[in-house]
């Protein structure tokens, strides 16, 4: 297999809504654990996601979890999630992850010839998409 690239993202205790939202967007199949799952189910954070994973039908791999008691968590602009290719569902995801989120950039045909376009999910994730001209 060789080795992937996949973004783990650090959530402020809403991982699992997160995840769950990415599943309703691409599909595919959803594995979470809780730090209770993972041999501590006195802590405090049991509750909490220690280790998510969501493999879509398309071959994207997002990896999720919620921060740490005592961790410092800063909202994740310093993060961008980058999808391109010239898959026509890609508009569709767009769309679908704008909703209750920002659009930066309006998803449109660009000095390159490719559309592209940027958003803050409702998770406060930036995505940004570049859909090549055929």
């Amino acid at each position: 297999m060789g080795s992937q690239l996949n973004p783990y993202i650090m959530y402020n205790g809403n991982a699992r809504q997160a995840m769950e939202f990415y599943r309703e967007v691409f599909g595919g199949e959803l594995e979470m654990g809780t730090v209770a799952d993972f041999g501590s189910p006195d802590s405090a954070s049991a509750d909490k996601i220690m280790h998510a994973k969501l493999e879509t039908p398309q071959g994207y791999v997002l990896n999720a979890w919620d921060a740490p008691e005592g961790m410092p968590y800063q909202h994740g602009n310093n993060v961008a999630i980058y999808i391109g290719g010239n898959d026509t569902e890609l508009r569709t995801y767009f769309e679908k992850l704008s909703t209750g989120g920002t659009v930066t950039m309006p998803l449109e045909t660009q000095a390159w010839g490719d559309e592209a376009g940027s958003l803050i999910d409702q998770f406060g994730i930036n995505w940004m998409f570049n859909i090549t001209a055929r």
